[in-house]
């Protein structure tokens, strides 16, 4: 009988090791029942506020306040759907909303990753003395800047008008803040200074280099602050008229009265969460694509 012995070099069995764990590292982990029990749950309670919406605003105010309230869908959501859009003219609303977010949304990608460039990047004096009183802003409560803001609206002449919400929120602290941090880390010093070596001016380098490595960051800060400003009832509340409001001031006037009618208040809350639903299902792929990249390294 013959005994055939296999040697091993200790390198060989390393690389050996190294390729198992290779090919462990690219298989995908598979989820098993509990885990589609718990998305399930969890994407069910998620949805159920945006279903009873429906729910409320397809009956009328008698049914939605009854003892035992309705669980499916009436008839009337065509009539509470016109009536709470006759009554809270959320046509010229949802218009002014569409401006005043897609203006604050440009403005703060624009001046947020320039200047998160800036402080991530750029060496200059000051730069972490200035960046400690950006993130130093983020503590003061947006209350105690209320009056002087007023105050600079009026002076400007803009009291009433749509300026008077777009201009003081063009930029953000945590806008910069986020920008400043993912940059730090997505954008090498290399490409920038192999973009001068080149002879790349500033404006190139951040045109060609910069916005295609911040493109992922820029996408979940648009959607961030795009909702922020579609959502925001304060500021525009006390900056505008009631006859030229935004989309969270008219609905507040639908619960404004002494007895509300809570099925077209929620049929009004409908109509404005629906372009917001338009929105995540267009950049939905996107948004997740970009905190992934932020996530995942290498």
């Amino acid at each position: 009988m013959t005994t055939t012995t296999t040697m091993t070099t200790p390198g060989t069995t390393t690389a050996a090791r190294r390729s198992r764990l290779r090919i462990g590292a690219g298989q995908q982990l598979k989820a098993g029942p509990l885990t589609y029990l718990c998305l399930l749950a969890v994407g069910a309670g998620s949805l159920f506020p945006l279903y009873w919406t429906l729910v409320a605003a397809s009956h009328d105010q008698q049914r939605v306040l009854d003892s035992s309230p309705p669980f499916l869908p009436g008839g009337r959501l065509p009539h509470n759907l016109s009536t709470a859009w006759d009554q809270a003219h959320l046509g010229v609303a949802i218009a002014n909303t569409v401006i005043v977010a897609s203006c604050v949304t440009a403005a703060t990608l624009f001046f947020c990753t320039l200047a998160g460039y800036a402080f991530a990047k750029l060496r200059f004096r000051g730069r972490g003395a200035l960046m400690a009183g950006v993130i130093a802003t983020l503590t003061v409560p947006p209350q105690l800047s209320v009056v002087p803001l007023f105050m600079m609206m009026s002076d400007l002449g803009w009291g009433g008008q749509l300026e008077s919400v777009i201009f003081p929120t063009l930029v953000s602290a945590f806008g910069v803040f986020f920008m400043r941090q993912y940059l730090l880390e997505a954008l090498p010093y290399e490409l920038i200074e192999a973009a001068r070596v080149d002879g790349a001016t500033n404006f190139r380098i951040v045109r060609s280099v910069v916005l295609p490595v911040a493109r992922p960051a820029m996408v979940v800060l648009g959607m961030l602050t795009f909702v922020q400003t579609w959502n925001d009832f304060f500021w525009p509340y006390l900056a505008l008229d009631q006859q030229n409001p935004t989309l969270q001031v008219a609905l507040g006037q639908l619960s404004a009265s002494y007895t509300p009618d809570q099925s077209i208040v929620m049929a009004g809350a409908l109509i404005s969460t629906l372009p917001l639903l338009a929105v995540f299902l267009v950049f939905g792929r996107r948004i997740v694509g970009g905190i992934m990249s932020g996530a995942v390294k290498g």
